[in-house]
């Protein structure tokens, strides 16, 4: 798949996901097979104001490029300075603006969800960015009640400038409750010219093939179900390449790949209590008596009890 100037070598695709896809956990999904990583959900007004937190969200390294870097904000003004500063001072292959997010206190602040209650501020925003940074510059956005409406603004941010557009087959209200409206990623893939990437539902093999044919969009986005399965992209990618299933991996390879998330963690300045803790309750999920060992970690006390916990399994 090609977003811009961007060739990707395949086009499975790492969702940004806030407190999971930092830079240890999205170098496991590198290594299992994702084209394209994103950071989490970067706040546009921390970059301009150098916040410490926002900072470390935007800790990279070469191994994981390419690398999106997804902004989120309420003004074109603002993001339009958020990108620049993001491509000069990190080095993103491409940045992505986040239309989707229906997070309250994301909507309450005027980012995110809220504003696909103004279409043309979602072009204006997209067509300053573009205008702004040499990257090419996508958006993730939600789907409207009306077909038509989403088809009207995904066709604005086209005009913009997008070099590609991810669709999360949801509105903003049903927030990750109801199936996920597939049929409409496949009108936006027909009416537009620029990569369409599918989001939502896609959980597994058999998913990821549906959204494919039935949509006919150039790539999808792995969202939940990579959160402490980031073996998913191997499995994914190797079904939709042989036909074959890999099926899931065993205890102990699930288990190394949490260790080598805390290895990860260690050399590039990750290792806080409450990540390693949300991180190893997530690597636990479908494996036996798993219930019993998230409730060891929630009572552990410190990291090393948290890792002494899951080495004892």
């Amino acid at each position: 798949m090609q977003i811009g100037p961007l060739k990707l070598h395949g086009n499975i695709l790492l969702a940004p996901m806030a407190d999971v896809t930092n830079l240890p956990f999205r170098l496991l999904c590198k290594k299992y097979g994702a084209a394209l990583v994103y950071t989490e959900m970067v706040d546009a007004d921390g970059v301009i104001y150098h916040s410490r937190k926002t900072i470390s969200r935007l800790a990279s390294c070469k191994d994981e490029q390419p690398l999106g870097i997804q902004l989120s904000g309420s003004s074109a003004k603002g993001l339009n300075r958020a990108a620049r500063l993001v491509e000069a001072q990190h080095g993103p292959d491409l940045i992505d603006i986040n239309f989707g997010c229906p997070a309250r206190h994301i909507v309450k602040k005027g980012c995110g969800a809220a504003l696909m209650n103004d279409p043309q501020l979602m072009a204006d925003i997209v067509g300053q960015v573009s205008d702004a940074v040499n990257v090419p510059v996508t958006a993730k956005l939600r789907v409207y009640d009306d077909v038509e409406q989403t088809l009207k603004v995904v066709r604005m941010l086209e005009d913009a400038g997008a070099c590609a557009i991810t669709v999360h087959a949801r509105t903003r209200h049903q927030n990750y409750a109801h199936k996920a409206d597939w049929d409409v990623i496949g009108a936006v893939r027909k009416e537009l010219s620029i990569p369409v990437i599918a989001n939502g539902d896609i959980v597994d093999e058999m998913a990821a093939q549906t959204v494919l044919e039935q949509t006919n969009c150039d790539g999808i986005m792995i969202g939940r179900a990579a959160i402490g399965n980031p073996y998913i992209f191997r499995r994914i990618g190797h079904y939709l390449e042989t036909g074959e299933f890999l099926g899931p991996q065993d205890v102990n390879e699930q288990l190394d790949d949490f260790f080598e998330y805390i290895e990860l963690a260690g050399k590039y300045d990750k290792l806080d209590y409450g990540g390693i803790k949300l991180h190893a309750k997530w690597f636990t999920r479908g494996l036996e008596g798993g219930r019993l060992l998230r409730t060891k970690i929630n009572a552990a006390e410190d990291i090393d009890e948290v890792i002494g916990i899951m080495g004892g399994f």
